[in-house]
């Protein structure tokens, strides 16, 4: 670097390059021909010798020229030069040095410098690390100054209004969009949308792949299946109003199972991440994880795997039911099972109280396995909710129904 691009006064400049500068070659070669153990030590050593060196040889040349010793006056006046000296190479020398730290950064325009006040010095520790997670194409939902969510433009796809009716028609009946949301974000959805159409066969989504979609079915059935124990085994089945691919979104994970179609002309509607993320996500997994940490304190469902609490959950529907009103009736049919989330509902039969119900209790059952009409009514007491899920769903979901049930009546009625 030239002496020149330092921004210090010319006679500083004249000073390093005249007396400076000659004094440290000189110094550092000798550094570095000895590589002494202490550098310092030997500096200090050198500094002093050099010092000693030049007296001696002004001492000779004024005895040449007056003919005589010095005094001790003028050795006094010799040291005190030689102090002065030191003490102002030392300044010289810390001035130099931080000069040229600053002037080995980079130049900044007036924008990074102004970015690097808004910038931490550190990156957070989560960002940092080399995590691991399940998908690695795409980004954690982090939160916090790293990760700011993009500004959010709803994505628009022309529709005729017979499409948007039968759309807002069969969203009603699925699990993420029935509630919760305004009529704002729900028309968000609607616009976000796509139609797609597959025939039987038509795979729609495979295991382990990235998602960047759900998909909610308007017509047409299909199947979930996975590699369990080196055999292809469904694991749930499609219809209308259901909703699959939607785990990849809600928990950033590839897909976890296969999907195909096993009719021809299968309605589906696509909808896309980000649209998910901004408007649904945070609702539905909310929803989601409440209603499978309740489901858990259900005796019948206890012994339910995690992965089926969740299907249940996506499946229930809520009802709620003012003091006094009936939410069945004696004598109806009925394929409705209800478990109460809230209130405190009875049965009676004959006009007389013949059980009183609580949180996680369930009842309805008999008329799904029996097939036959209600035994029985059932009454709210104060503001009743109740979550129903009917025969059919249950079944799809789970199986064979009968066998789970009939072993809970056994044990709850015996």
């Amino acid at each position: 670097m030239s002496i020149d691009n330092l921004k210090i006064p010319e006679d500083k400049k004249r000073y390093i390059n005249e007396r400076l500068n000659p004094l440290l070659t000189e110094l550092v070669t000798d550094c570095l021909k000895k590589c002494p153990q202490e550098p310092a030590l030997f500096m200090l050593e050198w500094l002093k010798k050099k010092q000693a060196g030049n007296a001696g040889a002004g001492a000779s040349g004024n005895a040449g020229a007056g003919g005589g010793e010095r005094d001790d006056e003028s050795l006094r006046a010799e040291n005190a030069r030689l102090k002065a000296d030191i003490e102002a190479l030392t300044s010289t020398l810390k001035e130099t040095g931080a000069l040229l730290g600053a002037l080995n950064q980079p130049e900044k325009s007036d924008d990074e410098e102004d970015d690097d006040e808004d910038c931490p010095d550190e990156l957070p520790a989560h960002l940092t690390k080399n995590t691991k997670g399940p998908r690695q194409s795409v980004s954690a939902e982090a939160y916090g100054a790293w990760n700011k969510k993009k500004d959010f433009v709803p994505r628009v796809i022309s529709k005729t209004e017979e499409q948007k009716q039968r759309l807002k028609s069969v969203l009603g009946k699925s699990f993420l969009f029935s509630e919760g949301l305004d009529e704002k974000d729900f028309l968000v959805i609607i616009d976000a949308m796509d139609e797609k159409i597959f025939n039987a066969g038509d795979v729609i989504i495979n295991q382990g792949d990235d998602g960047d979609y759900l998909f909610v079915v308007e017509s047409g059935n299909l199947e979930c299946y996975k590699d369990i124990n080196g055999v292809s085994t469904v694991v749930k089945t499609c219809t209308t109003g259901d909703i699959f691919g939607e785990l990849a979104l809600l928990y950033n994970t590839t897909r976890a199972a296969n999907v195909r179609s096993t009719t021809d002309a299968c309605v589906l509607w696509q909808l896309d991440r980000e649209t998910f993320n901004a408007i649904v996500k945070d609702a539905a997994a909310q929803k989601r994880s409440r209603y499978e940490s309740f489901l858990k304190s259900v005796n019948l469902l206890k012994q339910m795997t995690p992965y089926e609490l969740s299907q249940i959950a996506d499946a229930l529907k809520i009802e709620t039911y003012q003091d006094g009103e009936d939410i069945v009736r004696e004598g109806e049919p009925g394929d409705k099972f209800y478990i109460v989330e809230s209130g405190n509902p009875v049965a009676l039969k004959g006009g007389q109280v013949v059980m009183e119900y609580k949180q996680a209790d369930y009842f309805g059952e008999l008329a799904l396995l029996m097939e036959q009409p209600r035994l029985a009514t059932v009454r709210a007491g104060g503001v009743t909710k109740v979550l129903c899920l009917d025969r059919k769903s249950f079944n799809r979901l789970l199986g064979n129904l009968d066998t789970i049930m009939r072993r809970a009546v056994s044990d709850r009625y015996s």
